[in-house]
C-alpha cells in the first residue's frame, strides 16, 4: 500500500500529510483529537540529511505540541551506504534520531510504528523499532540481512542458514517471523482506523519486545536473559 492510499485510508482525503522528497510529514486529525505524523516513502535509504530532518520533526513536534501521539510510518531500504554519509557522520546522524524519538518517549509522546512497505536493517532500527511499540501491515517486507550477506557475515553456509530459517525466526526474513520475535507487536488487518485506534489506546509504554517474543516462541532466552542481568546483585 502506498503512503498516501494509507493516509486516505486513516485520515481521509484532506489528511494533510506533505512529501518532501523521501520524507513525509504533518499534523492529522484522528478522532477529533491532533497526531503528528513522520515517516519515508519511495523505500527511502536513510542518510544524514534523511535522518536530521525526521528527528527535527520529532523535536519540533516535542517542542511546540507537548505529549501529541507521533505515528511513524516506515519505508525504508536501511542506511544510505555512500562514502559522503559515512565521511558526514551518518552513524551519529542515526544515533540522533533514535535519540529524539527516545527524547519524544520520554516527555510523554505515545509513539508507534508502522511498517507500511519495507523495513531493513539501520533505518528500522532507529525509527519504529524505538517506538513505544511497532505494528505492521500484512504485506509488509521486513528484514536485517538476507540469507546470502548473513552467510559472508557469519562464515556459516547459505544451506545451513535457510535451513535454521524454516524452524528458527531470528534467521528467517518477513513480517511474521518479527511478529514471532516480538519486534512486531502485531498486524494491522480489516479496519485499519479501528487497528490505529486500539494502537494508541493499548501501546505498552514499556518494553515488551523480549517478554512477546518469549512468549511467542520466536526469541526463547533473551526475556529470561534480561531477568537475570537485572536480578543480579
Amino acid at each position: 500500500m502506498d503512503w498516501n492510499t494509507l493516509a486516505t485510508t486513516l485520515f481521509g482525503p484532506a489528511h494533510g500529510i506533505a512529501q518532501d522528497g523521501d520524507l513525509l510529514h504533518g499534523h492529522v486529525t484522528f478522532d477529533d483529537a491532533p497526531l503528528a505524523v513522520i515517516g519515508t516513502t519511495n523505500h527511502a535509504p536513510i542518510g544524514v540529511r534523511l535522518a536530521l530532518a525526521q528527528a527535527r520533526h520529532v523535536l519540533d513536534t516535542i517542542a511546540h505540541h507537548p505529549r501529541r501521539p507521533i505515528l511513524l510510518l516506515v519505508d525504508t531500504q536501511g542506511q544510505q551506504l555512500r562514502r559522503r554519509d559515512e565521511l558526514l557522520g551518518i552513524n551519529r546522524a542515526m544515533a540522533h534520531l533514535g535519540l529524539s524519538i527516545d527524547l519524544a518517549r520520554r516527555r510523554g509522546h505515545r509513539v508507534l510504528g508502522l511498517v507500511y512497505d519495507q523495513a531493513l536493517s539501520g533505518g528500522f532500527i532507529t525509527s519504529g523499532l524505538i517506538a513505544d511499540a511497532c505494528d505492521a501491515l500484512p504485506e509488509a517486507e521486513i528484514r536485517v540481512m538476507r540469507i546470502p550477506a548473513m552467510a559472508r557475515v557469519t562464515k556459516l553456509p547459505e544451506a545451513l542458514l535457510t535451513e535454521l530459517s524454516q524452524s528458527n525466526p531470528v534467521f528467517a526474513p518477513g513480517v511474521a517471523n518479527y511478529v514471532a520475535m516480538g519486534g512486531v507487536r502485531q498486524l494491522w488487518r480489516g479496519d485499519l482506523r479501528q487497528a490505529l485506534r486500539e494502537a494508541l489506546a493499548e501501546a505498552p509504554t514499556g518494553d515488551q519486545r523480549a517478554i512477546d517474543g518469549r512468549q511467542r516462541g520466536g526469541r526463547t532466552m533473551a526475556a529470561d536473559v534480561i531477568e537475570r542481568v537485572l536480578a543480579a546483585p
